[in-house]
């Protein structure tokens, strides 16, 4: 693709009937990009919703297999984008092209990992209780079941992640591979991006016979509440501020028949020093804590934005190198300018806090974000202060030094859910802490031991999600195979004779796939 067209993906179609235009920009000299977008008109909407629904009984009862090749075909397009594409995603964004070629990556291999999850076969989750007819006092039934697509799914774009969370992102990879037709809106931040990507889809989807309708894109400001509410919509994946998520749920509790939204929407990602730790290599934990702060200019869901210990000489010592090196580390350039506003907006409230004091950082002006360190009182995370609970969206992190153990208990206790805790600790004490991991089960999705959170692997065992607000749904994970949990639900049939069931839950197994059958698990026929 050379020349924008910036018609919406409807049905298999591009249609523009509106009158409003919308305009992508460079994200670091803010100039116009080359091209328009037509925002989508509430007809339009419809028409994408009713395009998803008319495809969604084709593409749930094609064969897995089929749908594996679709994915393969997509991650197949999306490597073949070549510098002309990395150069535009590098403008809408000012990320570099080292990071949009390893999200490009990312992006496709996901795709490439569903695929095999279809082949697979045991995302069905079929189980098999059969009949016991001799059964006293009463008979059992023969009883199968198996998941299913749940429907067509609204899929909303992520703004720091223009590739691996947006047009073929996870939600889309992980609806698709459920059997969902997606109907996807483009997020206002890299529109040109995500026509790009839209049409590696379509030529995707052409390639491998989909139905018309599998996928559906559309842009424009205020379209969302059309699309969550549009009857046709089963479900909706989303990745952004906890106050568009909170109103996607709203909308959906709303509608005569409410569905579920599986929203990522804000973290602040504990990070807890042991005393060991800092004894032993404090200065290297302040250099490896200010790259993962300042790392993406701190655009990153799971970026570090607390760091809590324990009172101490050590612990001194350390955020006296900490400090310094966020000092060091440069201004550098947001997404976009809605992104640095509100950034911004985050350190004004900050540093108006009398419980909140500057460490690090120039002044926040001109077009860069300037990374920020904090020291604030422990006494806010024990009162239930609301500032520490929001995410600053950028490359400032709050320091909080507590008193004792005790006092770091209950310090963690006061917080809200999140994606993830990091725990820096050396051996013999990460084994006598074991408690403090237990107690961060509880409230986190992913625990680390030694690591830092900003860099999400997308493999079987990654769960990217967390009890509220770091999700609407703690049951569930927008990176990884587990995934596509999220758009399936269970059927079960009963005394069905064989030929009317599905291939998975038949005698035969002819899928050669893996059942729970009488409670025992088996790859062969019955």
């Amino acid at each position: 693709m050379t020349q924008i067209l910036g018609l919406n993906y409807i049905g298999g179609q591009r249609l523009g009937a509106g009158s409003v235009q919308l305009q992508s920009f460079d994200a670091t000299t803010d100039e116009p990009l080359p091209g328009h977008f037509i925002q989508a008109t509430q007809h339009e909407v419809d028409a994408a919703g009713k395009a998803a629904a008319a495809a969604y009984p084709i593409y749930r009862n094609l064969p897995a297999s089929c749908r594996a090749e679709f994915l393969d075909a997509i991650a197949d397009e999306l490597d073949a984008l070549g510098d002309d594409f990395v150069s535009i995603v590098c403008r809408e964004t000012a990320l570099p092209a080292g990071r949009i070629q390893g999200e490009r990556g990312r992006t496709s291999g996901q795709m490439r990992l569903f695929a095999k999850v279809l082949r697979r076969g045991d995302f069905y989750g079929a189980r098999i209780d059969r009949a016991l007819p001799d059964r006293k006092p009463l008979p059992r039934p023969d009883l199968r079941q198996f998941r299913i697509a749940v429907g067509p799914v609204a899929v909303f774009g992520a703004s720091n992640f223009p590739l691996a969370f947006s047009t073929a992102g996870g939600d889309t990879a992980s609806a698709l591979a459920a059997g969902c037709p997606v109907v996807f809106k483009a997020h206002s931040g890299h529109m040109a991006t995500a026509e790009w990507v839209a049409d590696a889809i379509m030529r995707a989807a052409e390639r491998t016979g989909m139905p018309a309708g599998v996928f559906n894109m559309i842009y424009g400001g205020g379209v969302g509440e059309w699309l969550v509410k549009h009857p046709s919509i089963q479900a909706v994946g989303f990745t952004g501020s906890l106050k568009g998520g909170n109103a996607l749920c709203k909308m959906a509790a709303e509608r005569p028949q409410p569905i579920p939204v599986f929203a990522e929407m804000s973290s602040i990602n504990p990070v807890i020093i042991l005393p060991q730790a800092l004894k032993v290599r404090g200065d290297t934990i302040a250099n490896e804590l200010a790259a993962s702060v300042t790392l993406g200019c701190g655009q990153f869901c799971t970026n570090p934005g607390l760091i809590i210990g324990v009172q101490s000489a050590d612990f001194t010592a350390f955020l006296e190198r900490f400090t310094a090196r966020m000092n060091d580390q440069p201004a550098q350039t947001m997404l976009n300018v809605g992104a640095l506003a509100s950034y911004s907006k985050g350190l004004q409230h900050l540093l108006a806090h009398p419980g909140v004091k500057h460490l690090a950082g120039s002044p926040q002006q001109g077009k860069q974000a300037q990374p920020q360190l904090f020291k604030a009182d422990v006494s806010l995370l024990l009162n239930g202060d609301e500032l520490l609970q929001e995410e600053v969206f950028g490359p400032a992190t709050i320091v909080i030094e507590v008193a004792d153990e005790a006092q770091r208990v209950a310090a963690l206790n006061g917080l809200r859910g999140q994606l993830t805790a990091t725990v820096l600790g050396e051996a013999g004490e990460l084994l006598e802490y074991r408690w403090l991991t237990e107690l961060l089960q509880e409230k986190v999705g992913r625990i680390l031991l030694n690591g830092y959170p900003t860099g999400v692997e997308v493999t079987e065992t990654m769960v990217h999600g967390g009890p509220y607000p770091a999700t609407s749904d703690a049951r569930g994970t927008s990176v990884g195979t587990l995934a596509i949990d999220r758009f399936l639900r269970p059927v079960c049939f009963q005394n069905y004779p064989d030929a009317l069931l599905p291939p998975a839950l038949q005698d035969a197994n002819p899928l050669g796939i893996q059942r729970l059958v009488d409670g025992e698990h088996t790859n062969g026929a019955l």
